[in-house]
């Protein structure tokens, strides 16, 4: 195993990413969507970085230079000039910063995975580099297999767990009850949209108090 793989938070981390082409726009708009402080920074933008949600991610028009990449979480050199991105990674290098240079995973301290984004459920793909393209053929046919029900149901699970540990429930037992509640087809049940036999699950292993339609506005709210 090439890489060492890993879920990294970077909720309210200071990112910076270098370039303002779509593969720069995509990288920060998905940084974004995890919470992270994400600063953009290319002397010209393509219609993609325009695309941008306002406000979320600080656009500089400007040259790249070495104080820009200070105090960084990550950084992310996606620009189109090869020197130039070889450039941004021997700063961040200098900075101990880890650095991911756009088509160069050769160059890069880690590399992004292909994902499958249901909410929770995020699956991650990775050909180490060597097939970017048969990673996202991985992806788009896992994308068929889950689908978006594992978001609701996830988010169900969530709130259920959240409300167990609220009622004092000794949480070495959840294991258990979610087991049941996988292996009654809950989730085939979401899938169908039944709520009837939704609720006949929940109450069956939870309690005539656990009503589905409540559980799900509930987590909502939070």
């Amino acid at each position: 195993m090439k890489y060492y793989p890993i879920f990294l938070d970077v909720k309210d981390k200071d990112c910076l990413v270098v370039g303002g082409g779509p593969v720069g726009a995509r990288k920060a708009e998905t940084l974004e969507k995890c919470g992270a402080s994400v600063t953009l920074i290319s002397d010209r933008h393509s219609p993609s970085v325009e695309g941008l949600k306002q406000g979320a991610v600080c656009i500089k028009i400007k040259s790249y230079e070495k104080e820009d990449a200070e105090g960084r979480f990550l950084v992310f050199a996606a620009t189109h000039n090869a020197d130039l991105n070889a450039q941004i990674k021997k700063d961040a290098a200098a900075l101990n910063i880890l650095c991911n240079v756009a088509d160069a995973p050769e160059n890069s301290d880690f590399v992004l995975p292909s994902i499958v984004d249901r909410k929770e459920l995020i699956v991650a793909i990775s050909t180490s580099g060597s097939s970017p393209a048969m990673a996202k053929k991985i992806r788009q046919d896992l994308e068929k297999h889950f689908g978006p029900e594992y978001a609701q149901f996830l988010a169900l699970m969530g709130t259920i767990r959240k409300r167990l540990l609220s009622s004092g429930h000794a949480p070495d037992d959840h294991k258990k009850i979610f087991y049941a509640l996988i292996e009654k087809g809950l989730l085939g049940l979401i899938r169908a949209n039944d709520d009837i036999k939704i609720n006949a699950v929940l109450q069956d292993v939870l309690g005539k108090e656990y009503q589905y339609q409540d559980l799900v506005s509930t987590g909502s709210d939070e």
